[in-house]
């Protein structure tokens, strides 16, 4: 079984019968169907549209295309992270007409296989989701770490306007809280890779970055650098809570609208409060139309944000509590 770009994977008949598919790496020029077979995907808020071209760039990921009939219907990421030990898989999607027929599972193999030849030294299948976890999951897979999604939707116009007539605190009544730090890079990088901030902060010493999990080394920090994040903390010396922005890119449920993703960890309310909304300050300043924005936080935080979104913000909460889960299991 071969693939287009010269990676090679050993030959395995078996699965290629199972359901008839071939496998190849994407290209730019399959973007078009791609994007005809994801239709409506993640409610609107599907980001591959804008990490396409940047996901054929990176050096350690591949992008797999299944096709059935010469026709894609099928694909999914796979990334190498953790100095080499971890294959991040993300990004999996299945045409509406194909699922629910085996697809999905004989991708996985194939990419493990392609996986494994590339990159001997990977020892574990890392990553997450966002569905309700059930008894077979965990024969499968190992729970790393969760987080609650609070997924809120507001004009950007609305929230501008409703941020000034609360002032900078945003609402926030507490005078003794010192404002949120912005890092710069370097001091990010630094600061992440602390003993004190992966064991005191991070959700069992995982950076969680827009649905991508790593840990706290010089490799993945690497990787984060070259991303488009805002890294804030409640103190730069002794940090007790500290998050993470995207920054904000359009989604294809509608016409202006943005999707902003905030990864929080940290278990004070209080400070968690204030640096959503110096993310929302900062991000909201410059755009026009809708926003989904999308916050993972510490389980116990989610009611008290919600009702602070709700109450305070006037903002729409889109669905009621669910959570991220970050799994992982030995490559197969």
């Amino acid at each position: 079984m071969k693939i287009e770009t010269g990676l090679q994977c050993p030959p395995n008949p078996e699965m290629e019968s199972q359901a008839g598919l071939q496998f190849s790496v994407a290209i730019e020029d399959d973007f078009e169907e791609i994007m005809a077979m994801s239709q409506d995907i993640y409610g609107g808020l599907d980001y591959l549209p804008t990490r396409y071209q940047a996901w054929l760039q990176e050096p350690n990921r591949i992008v797999v295309l299944a096709r059935k009939q010469g026709k894609v219907i099928a694909l999914e990421s796979v990334c190498v992270i953790d100095d080499g030990e971890t294959v991040l898989v993300e990004g999996l999607r299945v045409a509406p007409s194909e699922r629910g027929k085996g697809v999905a599972g004989v991708l996985l193999k194939f990419c493990s296989q392609l996986v494994k030849a590339k990159h001997p030294d990977v020892k574990v299948t890392r990553l997450t989701r966002d569905d309700r976890l059930g008894p077979k999951d965990f024969q499968k897979y190992r729970l790393i770490t969760k987080q609650a999604i609070l997924l809120v939707r507001f004009r950007s116009e609305d929230m501008k306007l409703r941020l000034q007539e609360l002032g900078l605190q945003g609402g926030c009544q507490d005078s003794v809280s010192q404002d949120p730090v912005r890092l710069d890079p370097g001091v990010a990088h630094h600061l992440f890779l602390s003993a004190g901030l992966a064991r005191d902060v991070l959700p069992n010493a995982t950076i969680v970055q827009d649905w991508q999990p790593f840990k706290p080394l010089p490799s993945n920090m690497a990787i984060l650098m070259k991303k488009d994040i805002d890294w804030m903390v409640d103190d730069a010396q002794s940090p007790s809570v500290a998050s993470l922005c995207t920054f904000p890119f359009r989604v294809p449920i509608g016409d202006n609208w943005y999707y902003l993703n905030i990864d929080m960890f940290g278990k004070d309310l209080t400070k968690a409060r204030r640096q959503f909304i110096a993310h929302l300050h900062r991000h909201t300043d410059t755009l026009r139309g809708h926003v989904m924005c999308q916050m993972f936080l510490d389980p116990p935080l989610w009611q008290p944000l919600a009702d602070f979104c709700r109450g305070t913000l006037g903002v729409e909460l889109v669905k009621e509590y669910t959570e991220q889960c970050v799994v992982e299991s030995d490559l197969a």
